[in-house]
């Protein structure tokens, strides 16, 4: 399954000498103050940085890092909300001709050692207070760690640490630097090559420690220059940053995409008001993983529940008029006239309010990866008018190496190679990727290495085939994939992503390997469904009290019993419980990228799983919860096993 690579249409040639820094630095110069390279919001406020003023943060940046002594290949790492000032200091890391290294915002502060440590990093950017605590827990335990630079002042002013510096003080440094050497930057800029490191990813971890990932610069460009091939972007889109830099998705669309194309970064003013921003930038492209467009799908969901009787009738007319034509497109037929008529209708009394209201009113393309989207909530999308593509990708390729093309969208697929790209399926099932986006290795771990790399080819540990159309199938990863009890194979990913399409239902853990039936966890959504029972007067002080009410368990057992719909009798839940909690990445449950750690949770709750296939009707539960902030609470609780009568 091969696409043949073809003329780069942003009209840039993408060489070995070519780095990230000195494509910066030709955007740069090429619309100085003309152009605004990025928005910030404060205080309600978009504020526009130009090009110039990009560039200018920078160099400064860059030569203040050289003072204070970075050498090529010096590791720079970073911990921070999306802001210019944490794309600025990855920038200037690469400028320096260092590697850069994210890590989540939200890490606890053994992660933070973890990858601190183990990177060998030199230096670390924290945004403000909470990220610097993170930082001076971990400093005499990472001996490499040399330099905690700060940027956000709220909070700092007992600080006097002789390792932290200030982001301004940084740049100081480097305008003194600047004054003696006025060359030295951009020297420094045109001494890098493309087969140089430019980052060090950590993987999500799902099975064990994360892995670093080495990837290039020209890994990065060119995996951009591939997807841009296949869906052209222009410089006078937007496109809103708002999804963590440590997650590789993010850097495919602000760094390998953005910087070729020069379109506008938006930065939310905060994480929690990234929604209500990206409605008032109104992107043009946009990425984001499964978990952002079901909360979109239950945000819609939830408001049709509460709307007036009128109000229902014209979602309702317009969703079927909406699905009607979504899947005429799916199967590839003409829309007849009448039913484009009819489709506009639909626009004007439903879809143009949902559209505006979500910020997707000017979405060319919108993509969704990093773990499987349920059919329903893709359909719901398509529904709406909305390009929704599914991709396929890792971190090992950069981001993306597979995605739909316009016209060929099939929701149990992930489309075609982009240009560039091979993908072949072994002889066991195991998907294999050949391109240059292809990382160049795992930072300190050879035996790793030699596994997932093989003459050329980059070893996925995902289970797949490709169909009569040419489409890779995602199955699952190799670890994941369930055998029924009638000895056919099932991916749980399908049955839990099912299961959160109701608006009732935030997270689902599907067990049944080699059972004799499935069961399953839910956690459920707790603003959601605390309405629905504040409507019902049900009366409840927490989380764990809500989600144990038999009520609750009715109106969950309503969810699943829709979910088991049109599957196979081997594939429905057959019993379930609702958990104490929501899974969390602080609990170790999930991964920092919200996918579920399924042999942690497992031996986590491996009590509820004998309660399952046992006679028990309950299961006690005492156990421990941590917060971000490292504080532990004990648990002690009992849940129901109820079982599903169909």
């Amino acid at each position: 399954m091969q696409q043949e690579d073809k003329k780069a249409k942003n009209g840039i040639e993408i060489s070995d000498d070519l780095t990230i820094p000195k494509l910066f630095l030709e955007k740069a110069r090429s619309y100085g103050k003309s152009k605004a390279a990025m928005r910030e919001k404060e205080f309600g406020v978009w504020r526009p940085i130009t090009w110039h003023d990009y560039l200018e943060n920078v160099k400064y940046l860059s030569l203040g890092l050289v003072s204070l002594g970075l050498k090529e290949g010096d590791k720079v790492s970073m911990i921070g909300d999306n802001r210019p000032q944490g794309l600025w200091a990855e920038m200037a890391a690469l400028c320096a001709r260092g590697i850069g290294i994210w890590l989540f915002q939200d890490c606890l502060i053994e992660e933070v050692k973890y990858i601190i440590d183990h990177s060998d990093a030199r230096f670390l950017f924290a945004e403000g207070q909470e990220e610097v605590d993170k930082g001076i827990a971990i400093f005499k335990e990472c001996p490499k760690l040399e330099k905690i630079i700060w940027d956000d002042p709220k909070g700092m002013r007992n600080y006097n640490q002789d390792f932290l510096i200030s982001f301004k003080e940084v740049q100081e440094l480097g305008r003194e630097l600047d004054k003696q050497k006025p060359d030295f930057f951009e020297s420094l800029i045109q001494g890098g090559h493309g087969q140089e490191v430019a980052l060090l990813f950590y993987t999500s971890g799902t099975t064990s420690l994360p892995k670093g990932v080495l990837l290039s610069h020209n890994n990065m460009l060119t995996m951009g220059q591939h997807l841009m091939m296949v869906d052209p972007c222009f410089d006078t889109d937007d496109y809103v940053s708002y999804l963590p830099f440590a997650w590789i998705g993010e850097q495919m669309m602000s760094i390998s995409c953005g910087l070729q194309v020069g379109y506008t970064l938006n930065f939310p003013e905060e994480p929690g008001t990234a929604q209500d921003n990206i409605r008032e930038i109104g992107p043009n492209v946009m990425f984001a993983p499964p978990r952002m467009y079901e909360q979109m799908t239950r945000t819609i969901q939830v408001q049709y529940l509460d709307a007036t009787w009128i109000k229902r009738k014209c979602y309702e007319l317009g969703s079927k008029i909406g699905y009607h034509v979504a899947n005429l497109k799916f199967d590839k037929k003409k829309v007849p006239l009448y039913w484009q008529v009819l489709q506009l209708f639909a626009y004007l009394i439903a879809q143009k309010k949902i559209k505006d209201h979500l910020g997707l009113s000017n979405i060319r393309n919108a993509y969704t990866g990093g773990a499987a989207m349920g059919p329903d909530h893709f359909r719901f999308f398509h529904s709406l008018g909305v390009n929704l593509k599914q991709i396929y990708g890792q971190t090992e390729v950069a981001g993306i190496s597979v995605v739909h093309r316009n016209g060929d969208i099939k929701f149990d697929t992930v489309g075609h190679p982009i240009p560039g790209t091979e993908v072949k399926i072994t002889d066991d099932g195991e998907i294999i990727v050949k391109s240059s986006s292809v990382f160049l290795g795992y930072y300190k771990n050879q035996a790793a290495t030699e596994k997932a790399l093989k003459d050329g080819w980059l070893y996925s540990d995902d289970k797949g085939f490709i169909d009569e159309d040419g489409h890779l199938v995602v199955f699952d990863r190799t670890k994941d994939v369930f055998t029924l009890r009638n000895g056919k194979p099932f991916s749980p990913q399908y049955l839990e992503t099912r299961l959160k399409f109701s608006p009732y239902i935030m997270d689902s853990w599907v067990i049944g390997n080699n059972r004799d039936y499935i069961t399953a966890v839910l956690c459920v959504d707790y603003s959601v469904v605390g309405k629905w029972a504040d409507e019902k007067k049900l009366n409840y002080t927490s989380y764990q009290e809500l989600s144990q009410k038999a009520e609750i368990y009715d109106l969950v057992e309503t969810q699943i019993k829709s979910a088991n719909k049109d599957l196979p009798e081997a594939a429905r839940v057959v019993k379930f419980t609702n958990l104490y909690k929501a899974l969390d990445p602080d609990d170790d449950e999930l991964t920092r990228t919200r996918k579920l750690r399924r042999a942690f949770v497992e031996k986590r709750y491996q009590n509820i799983v004998d309660a399952f296939y046992g006679e028990k009707n309950k299961v006690n539960i005492d156990t421990t919860i941590t917060y971000e902030d490292g504080r532990q609470a004990k648990i002690k609780t009992d849940l129901q096993i109820r079982k599903i009568e169909e």
